[in-house]
């Protein structure tokens, strides 16, 4: 496909998501414009309103200062009336991330990859200084750099990842087949592309032991979490606020679930500490939603990190599966290989979930709640550790050298895309 009409296609892909995002925040807050106010209040006020929840929801930290007619209406210390609000709800960029990986994959599909992810980014960074300029409010401010550079990255990181994955299976007539080839030809590709099967396996596995617990402590503490809502006081549009704005940080919820099954745990507020080991809570925000926490935690608890353990082993043998036969029955499997999957596996294991507990914390209002959610450094290396000794185990262990004929198919097919990616790149003018 010509390069032109790609970079178009992308640059509507990258339009579209912008707009559903500012739509998906403009939307009700419309609704509760006509609901609360009947219409009587002046609407253009909710379009900076709607940027900045699209802003706050691309990572960009927003900073809030309060009248001073707060301190008497509300009690609030005079100290506290400006603070910053950095912890966003990670719902919105794992939405904005399949969107934009699926946008890279689709330009990777058609022959220029690079060309898409680049035209998608430059659209989000135009649209992002649009909003921007368009959008001031006295109350709620951000910084301009952040409010573009944020936003292009949360849509060209998955982009372009989606854009390498998908021209790294199906090749590209361009750079990831040079690659591809020069690594085939050390046999580091197959080792390479068992590792990024084990290494997705052991991130998805993050996310679903933090829903897990975070179910088990929802149902076990769900009296808490109804008793916070009807203290609250709130009507029935304030409960849907509520309940909407909780949904969106499900995914932030699930990193900090993965956090405390991981050993070190997170924060709830500076000096507070919820994980396996001990929690030791202050004063919790009455949100309902965090009524399921727990005031103390038994060490019993500490085996949790158990199931990384497993999820290691399982994404080491899938990695495994990946790997090429032997070339005999009595042949023994090369360690190297095996190694270079470990390691992907492991290290890349402790750098995804470093970035995600990154993600998944920041600021949420004055004094001590600039410190909320889990430590990246600790989380991450904990992590690898974990996963790492199931990987080790599972791609490293005695295994039987007769595989079944689904690996065998799994390793011709292999061989024959490794052949393709050879015979395109020696053949096949590149397209410029």
């Amino acid at each position: 496909m010509n390069r032109l009409l790609v970079a178009l296609l992308s640059a509507f892909d990258a339009l579209v998501a912008v707009a559903v995002g500012v739509a998906a925040a403009l939307a009700p807050l419309t609704v509760l414009w006509a609901v609360a106010f009947g219409g009587g209040a002046d609407w253009s006020s909710l379009w900076p309103a709607s940027v900045r929840l699209w802003q706050f929801g691309n990572l960009v930290p927003v900073q809030v200062t309060l009248p001073q007619e707060y301190t008497v209406a509300t009690g609030i210390a005079a100290d506290a009336l400006s603070f910053s609000l950095s912890l966003s709800p990670l719902a919105v960029p794992v939405l904005i991330a399949l969107f934009a990986a699926r946008s890279g994959s689709r330009a990777a599909t058609a022959g220029a990859g690079f060309t898409g992810v680049l035209a998608g980014t430059v659209t989000v960074a135009v649209a992002a200084v649009a909003l921007a300029t368009t959008a001031s409010t006295p109350y709620v401010t951000v910084e301009t750099w952040q409010a573009v550079l944020l936003p292009a990255l949360v849509f060209a990181v998955p982009a372009l990842l989606g854009s390498i994955s998908r021209a790294w299976r199906d090749g590209d007539d361009g750079p990831v087949d040079s690659v591809f080839v020069r690594l085939d030809r050390s046999g580091h590709a197959a080792a390479i592309s068992a590792g990024a099967r084990g290494l997705a396996i052991a991130v998805v596995g993050f996310a679903a032991v933090g829903a897990l617990l975070v179910g088990v402590a929802v149902l076990a503490r769900g009296g808490e979490i109804v008793a916070l809502f009807q203290a609250a006081n709130v009507d029935a549009i304030g409960a849907t606020a509520v309940t909407v704005a909780q949904a969106a940080y499900l995914p932030t919820f699930f990193v900090w679930g993965g956090a405390f099954a991981a050993g070190p745990g997170f924060a709830l507020g500076a000096g507070s500490t919820v994980a396996a080991s001990g929690t030791q809570l202050g004063v919790v925000p009455g949100i309902p939603v965090l009524g399921a926490i727990p005031p103390q935690t038994p060490p019993v608890l500490l085996l949790v990190a158990l199931l990384f353990v497993a999820v290691g082993f399982i994404a080491g043998a899938a990695a495994r599966r990946r790997l090429p036969a032997p070339a005999s029955a009595s042949a023994a499997e090369p360690v190297g290989p095996r190694l270079i999957a470990s390691a992907i596996v492991a290290v890349g294991g402790g750098l995804s979930v470093a970035m995600l507990s990154l993600l998944a914390s920041g600021a949420f209002g004055p004094d001590r709640l600039t410190h909320i959610g889990p430590s990246a450094g600790a989380v991450g290396l904990a992590f690898a550790v974990e996963i790492g000794i199931g990987a080790t185990i599972a791609l490293l262990g005695p295994h039987s050298s007769h595989r079944s004929d689904a690996v065998a198919d799994d390793a011709r097919v292999g061989a024959h895309v490794g052949a393709h990616h050879e015979a395109q790149t020696a053949d096949t003018p590149r397209v410029e």
